[in-house]
């Protein structure tokens, strides 16, 4: 009897001492309620309307092959044979999420919320419905700013995403799967992460449960700031699986002022194919650390071209901010407004040195004379520069173009075109120069893919270029 009165005992003081400690953890997690309660009246609802043709099993046949058993049922009311009208338009509708950031009604969330919209409608806290404009989106960082006919609308404070730190609570607003409202929170996983294709955008990496519906939708600090905005996620399900990415608001708020300022984003451009660099490299190059941006090639044409670099100088910072591996060169430029002049701090030779130069306009933003792609080119998302006969000779080639640059949102960069490639034949026709391949590129249909070859690192390749329709 008494030994079991100890046992009793013994468990009743570890259940206590459980139950201390779980309240004292309880007390050290964050509480988000007052969190909620100011910030959701300012994150709204998106749903998008856009119409697209119908397909019907039986586009492309004649009326007299299609099998008996279908005429007997549809009679003659069969698509007409190609070429004619298609099928009737039908509806097809999204949603994600996003957050005001003017009391007058201008609205930010994700360009691919919006992406082909015919109608966008937003839905506030409040439970009003109001019709959208799209004042502009820009792809590339994947931010769009819409407006609505309101006034003294609830505003969503803006943080400093500068400021983030690894380890520090974060929660998100949005409406996955429509479910209006639904909060989530976690901590940031990481900073200052790059992306396939999203080369602009240091993404704030964070295990915040993000699912289909969450995009667009603000990310906050502890502070009530909205410090990013909720924009892709990794999973191979389909679902949230812990990996969840956003745009920093520092990032999108710069894009934000261009597009309600101009209707679009111009960027920085130096017109340079760069690498990372080795450990190997970096002690070639009589470097302490492997870091910076190597350059491997220039446009000829290209603000850096004229500016005195030169293949083989490692970029090591930009007007101060230091360049700690290839992927950060684009970032620094990109967001440099065309026309400013910028400090280049780099490796030549073995020595520092330091060159300034104008920065020039990114080529399918506008542009300045003589540095703008053709509109094809802009197409496929490329610059090309032309190869010597040297080169030619050494490849073992009678034409071929070098790709300089890769738009990250392009359909290129989706194929995995790749800066330094030499683009060789295009549909099976051979590119012989780069006013070639503007008339190649006219002539290539949309949603089907084409075979392209390529001369990467001395070995030939194909890989397959599908273009978006117009």
């Amino acid at each position: 009897m008494m030994r079991t009165l100890r046992h009793l005992s013994l468990w009743m003081l570890l259940a206590g001492t459980l139950l201390a400690w779980q309240s004292a953890m309880a007390r050290d997690l964050p509480d988000f309620t007052a969190l909620v309660e100011e910030a959701a009246p300012g994150v709204v609802n998106i749903s998008t309307t856009r119409m697209v043709e119908s397909r019907n099993p039986f586009q492309g046949f004649g009326s007299e092959e299609i099998p008996e058993i279908f005429r007997h049922f549809f009679g003659d009311r069969f698509p007409a044979p190609p070429g004619q009208a298609p099928g009737r338009p039908q509806e097809r509708q999204s949603l994600g999420s996003g957050f005001i950031i003017s009391d007058d009604g201008y609205i930010m969330t994700n360009a691919h919320v919006v992406d082909g919209a015919d109608e966008i409608l937003v839905r506030l806290n409040d439970r009003r419905e109001l019709a959208a404009e799209l004042v502009g989106s820009d792809e590339r960082t994947d931010v769009a700013v819409l407006k609505v006919d309101a006034s003294d609308l609830p505003t969503l404070r803006l943080g400093d995403s500068d400021g983030l730190r690894v380890g520090e609570w974060v929660a998100a607003i949005g409406s996955p799967f429509g479910f209006d409202h639904s909060v989530t929170a976690g901590i940031v996983s990481a900073i200052d992460r790059t992306l396939p294709r999203d080369a602009y955008v240091p993404f704030i990496q964070t295990d915040v449960a993000i699912n289909p519906g969450n995009s667009g939708g603000p990310l906050f600090n502890l502070d009530g700031e909205v410090v990013g905005i909720n924009s892709q996620i990794f999973t191979r399900s389909g679902g949230f699986m812990g990996l969840s990415f956003a745009i920093p608001i520092n990032v999108a708020m710069d894009v934000a002022d261009q597009l309600r300022d101009d209707g679009e984003v111009r960027r920085g451009w130096l017109g340079v194919m760069i690498q990372p660099v080795s450990r190997d490299l970096a002690e070639s190059f009589g470097m302490d650390e492997p870091r910076g941006a190597l350059i491997a090639d220039l446009d000829p044409e290209g603000p850096a071209a004229e500016g005195g670099l030169q293949a083989g100088d490692v970029i090591l910072a930009v007007d101060g901010a230091r360049v700690d591996d290839s992927s950060t060169l684009p970032r620094l430029i990109g967001r440099t407004a065309p026309g400013s002049d910028v400090e280049l701090e780099l490796m030549r030779d073995g020595q520092r040195r330091s060159l300034e130069l104008t920065l020039g306009d990114w080529p399918d933003s506008g542009g300045a004379p003589g540095q703008s792609r053709d509109s094809q080119q802009a197409r496929l998302g490329i610059s090309v520069i032309e190869l010597d006969a040297a080169e030619r000779e050494r490849l073992g080639i009678e034409g071929g173009v070098r790709i300089s640059e890769v738009d990250p949102g392009g359909a290129a960069a989706a194929a995995g075109l790749q800066p330094g490639d030499i683009l060789v034949s295009i549909d099976h026709r051979a590119v012989s120069s780069a006013s070639q391949l503007v008339t190649l590129v006219s002539e290539l249909p949309a949603d089907r893919a084409v075979p392209v070859r390529l001369y990467r690192e001395g070995r030939s390749l194909f890989v397959a270029l599908r273009l978006a329709g117009d």
